[in-house]
């Protein structure tokens, strides 16, 4: 029997100091097996996952001896919220560690756009030097476009505030009248709005059943053919081939992804237009960012190990399941 199991690549100073304290089992490629996780789990009272594992409510049944699962991140999409309230066990998550960089990812995505840096950079290492076929346009006096005015996106909209843009949200669990929104300056309207006037489109939001989709044809529709389209939140709430088809129509005029609806992404169509810019979902990828999330995560980990509380929780703060 063991105390932490840790199935995905996830170090640091915080790391090192818990697997000194407590028995650790470090398997950073479990995540693809979860068959062997669902057989291993029962051993451990800690579960530290990122995005990449997907904690089912099989494998949360499994976990007789559970008290923890630790979310490295934001998103709670790959983590059974219910059936781990249902079993008494807290689930701890990190839903600030990493705002900063996902904002300033998305302001440097949309500079990217703008100039058509990606594009320019890999013409001129060719050998070019076409300087009027990269005519870009500038982000001050533009409409940036907020789907999901949260953590993220609030600061997202603040920071390009800085460069002079206007900023639209759409968030219907925000008030218009919120702080939140006042201090943006943000007006807050309908998707529909949102998506006619923005000259910058960028999703802020979680994949749940709600937002599962919500970005299609229809609303890809709606959008200017000089609009940018940006998501650095969950690839599951854009649908990628109506995406993929205004793009190939030149509809709009680019998009920036960090995020795909299936992760790692297969090769397709996108990788070959010039107006897209891929990522691989590295929003979060900060030397910042991380350490601050495997500190909160271990901390709360040790915390609810020792008997104590968990500080960030997405249900509740202290183990409901009598269990040792």
């Amino acid at each position: 029997m063991s105390d932490v199991l840790i199935t995905e690549n996830i170090i640091g100073e915080a790391m090192d100091e818990l697997r000194e304290r407590f028995d650790c089992v470090f398997e950073p490629l479990l995540w693809k097996e979860p068959d062997k996780l669902r057989a291993m789990i029962p051993g451990f009272r800690a579960l530290i996952a990122r995005n990449q594992t997907q904690i089912t409510r099989e494998i949360i049944e499994a976990g007789t001896r559970l008290k923890v699962i630790a979310r490295a991140g934001v998103g709670m999409d790959n983590v059974d919220l219910e059936a781990a309230s249902q079993a008494g066990i807290v689930v701890s998550w990190t839903p600030e560690q990493n705002t900063n960089s996902v904002a300033e990812l998305t302001i440097g995505l949309m500079l990217s756009l703008a100039r058509m840096i990606p594009d320019a950079d890999a013409h001129t290492k060719a050998g070019g030097w076409d300087r009027w076929k990269y005519m870009g346009v500038e982000l001050s006096g533009k409409t940036l476009g907020i789907v999901g005015l949260g953590r993220i996106g609030s600061l997202t909209a603040a920071k390009a505030r800085a460069l002079g843009m206007e900023i639209v949200a759409y968030d219907p669990y925000v008030d218009p009248e919120s702080l939140r929104a006042m201090e943006i300056r943000a007006r807050m309207t309908s998707l529909d709005e949102v998506l006619t006037v923005s000259d910058f489109v960028s999703l802020h939001t979680p994949e749940n059943d709600e937002t599962r989709g919500m970005i299609g044809a229809e609303q890809f529709a709606l959008m200017k053919p000089t609009a940018y389209f940006l998501n650095a939140a969950r690839g599951g709430v854009v649908q990628e081939a109506a995406l993929l088809e205004v793009l190939q129509q030149n509809r709009i005029a680019g998009a920036a992804l960090d995020v795909r609806q299936q992760e790692p992404a297969v090769p397709s169509e996108f990788d070959k237009l010039t107006n897209v810019i891929l990522l691989p979902h590295i929003g979060a990828q900060t030397h910042e960012a991380q350490r601050r999330v495997v500190t909160t995560v271990c901390r709360d980990v040790a915390a609810i190990l020792n008997g104590g509380e968990a500080k960030y929780f997405a249900n509740f703060n202290k183990p409901r399941r009598s269990r040792s």
